[in-house]
């Protein structure tokens, strides 16, 4: 964007960051190793059930017990650490990443992982197939080990020993604060297992107050069931609003601990006890309208869209809320910001890349939680993307949208890969779709397709590789991406963008991925942004007439 006609504005928020430039290299490798561990953790848990040695003595016991607990304690520290670790380290990572492109990989810890996940993979038929005794014991023991051993030599596969340890040494006190959230994060987990009861007494008289204006309720305390002549839910303790208070107190303490300079204590620690206490009452609201929608006839919508997405709606809300206002408040607030405002408009690039896809997921979000089986607000999505394209109209007329005839042959290709994976992974095909536009009339049926066809030919295209293309892969490379011309690349980037836009795409992920390298290539091939739209816009043309045509419901 050309900003030489504007007159300068001199914003002064503390002293100079370091140069625009990303540890590009070392976060790859970060992203790929916490790729390797999901993927693998997923196929665990799908596998593999604790509770299966509930009830046997010594350490088969304590597996089954304490397993769980440990998991979310070792999640709960990686996060943190990479979160406090990144910022506490951020400069003295920058050239430990260019050093990490003269260190040789080491594929014998490649080797030694896969071994090594092998053997915990056998130890696991062994162990969960009925083991016992002291031979279960010593198997327990074993399996144990090879999962260390597998934890440890993924990690010195993607990072060396050497840069491991210099990370670790500039990361300063991450390591204090992760610990905390270890130990804390199974604390919660049992505590809210004990104080359910009365959290759920506390929640059925709120939702039966929040009630009372609308419809007359009918409840009993002692099942905990609560609603209308027509409608009611059961209060299980998973609805209490433990979890969504937990929520709020490890984001909060995590806020105000990372924020620590930005804020007066100990008046600031008022905000956890207040962002919990919302969290609860927000629930409580989401318990009320669920009933009232189910009152209303939209059992479906009640009982699928809205219960699942209601809770995350809301926290997401409170801690956007809470990141956005709580700097602001003066009696809790220490910022000293100066600033010298000129007349005119920061330019901010980052929006106009991010806005459209956030639109999207936002919308996605609403729609979903308003929706049963079927999403029939799925338009919602198509205008909430176009707003926002409209919006920032001003700056897109300075990219080049221009395509030429390599980019409908890659979405072409993209597609045939699309479904050929689709048949060979055997992912189901049930959908609420037709069933859903089947109950409908004509007018109706038409313009939802409109909607649905518009939105995956125009707007998706075109936000989707803002975001991916135009802005992630770029930003891989440089803080200043904006700066960066598209034909400017590394294959960390590429890799990087592509990985995060196939994970976008759920079960999907390996043609997601695939898509989203040679969606790169066509912006590559000559340096515009409308080569890699016009691809991505063929590709969802194409699945379109596959679905409309041939009754494909799933792909949608």
């Amino acid at each position: 964007m050309d900003v030489s006609a504007h007159r300068s504005t001199t914003i002064f928020l503390g002293s100079p960051g370091p140069a625009n430039v990303a540890p590009t290299r070392l976060a790859f490798r970060v992203v790929c190793l916490a790729a390797l561990f999901v993927l693998e953790l997923i196929v665990l848990s799908v596998r593999l059930d604790t509770q299966a040695l509930d009830g046997q003595g010594w350490l088969i016991g304590a597996l089954g017990y304490f397993g769980p607990h440990l998991l979310q304690s070792i999640i709960a520290f990686a996060t943190v650490f990479l979160a406090f670790g990144y910022w506490q380290a951020k400069t003295a990572l920058v050239p430990i990443s260019q050093r990490l492109a003269d260190i040789p990989i080491r594929w014998g810890f490649l080797a030694a992982h896969i071994g090594a996940m092998g053997a915990f993979a056998f130890l696991s038929l062994v162990l969960f197939g009925g083991t016992t005794g002291a031979f279960g014991n010593l198997v327990a023991f074993v399996w144990i080990v090879t999962g260390v051993l597998g934890i440890v030599t993924a990690l010195f596969f993607f990072i060396p020993p050497s840069t491991l340890g210099e990370v670790l040494r500039n990361t300063g006190s991450a390591w204090a604060y992760s610990a905390a959230a270890a130990c804390a994060t199974p604390v919660f987990v049992v505590a809210s297992y004990r104080l359910w009861k009365p959290a759920i007494a506390l929640m059925f008289e709120l939702v039966r107050a929040l009630l009372w204006p609308f419809v007359v309720t009918v409840g009993d305390p002692v099942t905990r069931s609560l609603g209308t002549q027509t409608f009611s839910v059961r209060i299980e303790p998973t609805c209490s609003g433990l979890e969504g208070m937990g929520l709020m107190l490890v984001f909060g303490a995590l806020w105000l601990g990372f924020f620590y300079r930005d804020y007066r204590f100990p008046r600031a620690l008022l905000l956890i006890p207040v962002g919990m206490g919302l969290m609860f009452l927000l629930n409580s609201v989401r318990i009320a309208a669920l009933i009232l929608i189910g009152n209303a006839g939209a059992r479906s919508v009640a009982l699928g869209g809205f219960h699942s997405q209601a809770g995350w709606i809301a926290f997401n809300g409170l801690a956007l809320g809470w990141a956005c206002v709580a700097h602001r408040v003066p009696w809790i607030s220490a910022r000293r910001t100066s600033a010298v405002i000129d007349h005119r408009t920061v330019a901010n690039p980052t929006a106009a890349y991010l806005v459209p896809f956030m639109a999207i997921l936002g919308a996605a979000m609403i729609s979903s939680a308003i929706s049963g089986g079927f999403e029939w607000m799925y338009p919602l999505r198509f205008v909430a993307a176009a707003a926002a394209l409209l919006m920032f109209r001003n700056t897109y007329s300075k990219i080049d949208w221009r395509f030429g005839w390599a980019a409908p042959v890659i979405g072409g290709l993209v597609f045939l890969v699309w479904i050929t994976l689709d048949r060979v992974a055997g992912i189901p095909a049930q959908s609420g779709i037709a069933a859903g536009l089947a109950a409908w009339p004509a007018p109706a049926r038409i313009a939802w397709l409109a909607f649905r066809t518009l939105a995956a030919v125009v707007t998706v295209p075109i936000a989707e590789e803002l975001a991916f293309r135009g802005f992630l892969l770029r930003r891989l490379i440089s803080a200043d991406f904006d700066s960066l011309s598209l034909q400017r690349w590394t294959w960390w980037a590429v890799v990087g963008s592509s990985v995060a836009f196939g994970l976008l795409h759920g079960d999907r992920w390996i043609a997601g991925i695939i898509a989203g390298l040679l969606y790169a290539g066509a912006q590559k091939w000559r340096g515009r942004i409308g080569d890699a739209v016009a691809a991505h816009g063929v590709t969802n043309a194409l699945i379109c007439v596959w679905v409309l045509w041939g009754g494909h419901w799933s792909l949608w």
